[in-house]
């Protein structure tokens, strides 16, 4: 099948599915599969047993960050 064969709507799918994709690859998680470390796993477990939260704008005054 050539591209010219397909219609205005397979295309934008087409070309929707291959930008997906590459997004995906791009901005994926680089950590994806690897294993955590005891470290890691110590403070997560830590941080999901507590219950304080912040919200978005606590972290990005914690972090000196403007939005």
């Amino acid at each position: 099948m050539n591209i010219s064969d397909l219609s205005l709507e397979e295309l934008k799918t087409l070309v929707n599915s291959l930008v997906d994709d590459r997004l995906r690859e791009l901005l994926g998680d680089p950590d994806l599969g690897l294993e955590m470390g005891e470290a890691a796993r110590a403070r997560l477990k830590q941080s999901l047993s507590s219950s304080a939260r912040l919200t978005g704008d606590e972290v990005a005054e914690k972090l000196g960050l403007r939005w």
